[in-house]
């Protein structure tokens, strides 16, 4: 469970490392695998540059929306099984809600299959 100031790990291409939760989109006080969140760019890599405009996609102080993919709070899922991760994670997103990466560079949570976001599940390398 995400909530403010918490400090999630950027795990796509879009040169951001870490942010910090600053808003909860869907009305709650906390935020699980799956929701939607605004962050603020706390860390943000040097060299990564959009590739036509030769501007960096994210730098350090920009406010973005995020979709949390991992959390340290266990999810129980409908099988009885309990899902934890060893840190919070996200993606961020553009103004339309698709992926502002082209990559994503870790695992992300079978969770988000239920709320609809295969282009997500497309881009990682393992879902677990």
């Amino acid at each position: 469970m995400l909530q403010l100031k918490s400090i999630l790990n950027v795990i796509d291409n879009s040169g951001a490392v870490w942010a910090e939760c600053i808003r909860v989109l869907h009305g709650g006080q906390y935020a699980r695998i799956g929701d939607e969140i605004v962050v603020v760019v706390n860390k943000a890599k040097s060299n990564a540059i959009a590739a036509a405009s030769g501007v960096p996609k994210v730098k350090k102080g920009d406010v973005r929306h995020a979709l949390v993919v991992r959390a340290r709070k266990e999810t129980l899922r409908p099988d009885g099984r309990y899902v934890r991760f060893d840190d919070n994670a996200c993606v961020l997103l553009n103004k339309q809600g698709e992926p502002l990466g082209t990559r994503v560079l870790g695992v992300v949570s079978g969770e988000l299959r239920q709320k609809k976001w295969m282009k997500l599940l497309s881009l990682a390398p393992k879902v677990v």
